[in-house]
């Protein structure tokens, strides 16, 4: 188990209720496969430094997990498969 930090930034045509909702189910596939999510924070929206489908600002949501490398590759699959989800980032930080 390794882990992870996955940056998502959402359309902001999302209401901000529905933010939970839409990260929750791809986690939950995450957590049936043995990971844990070890934080989930939302940044709200901001201005993106460049256009991303013509839209100009985003919903950030950070996700900190711990999980098998080929459990995070699928957990991104689900991300990018979502046509609401813009922009995904998969990182593994900095454990020194």
């Amino acid at each position: 188990m390794r882990q992870y930090e996955v940056m998502v930034i959402i359309d902001p045509d999302v209401d901000d209720r529905q933010v939970n909702g839409l990260l929750e189910k791809p986690l939950a596939g995450l957590t049936k496969a043995g990971g844990t999510v070890d934080n989930l924070d939302i940044w709200g929206r901001r201005r993106l430094a460049y256009d991303i489908r013509k839209k100009s600002e985003g919903i950030y949501a950070v996700i900190n997990i711990t999980a098998e490398p080929a459990d995070v590759k699928e957990l991104d699959r689900q991300f990018t498969l979502n046509e609401q989800i813009m922009r995904t980032k998969v990182i593994r930080p900095d454990t020194r």
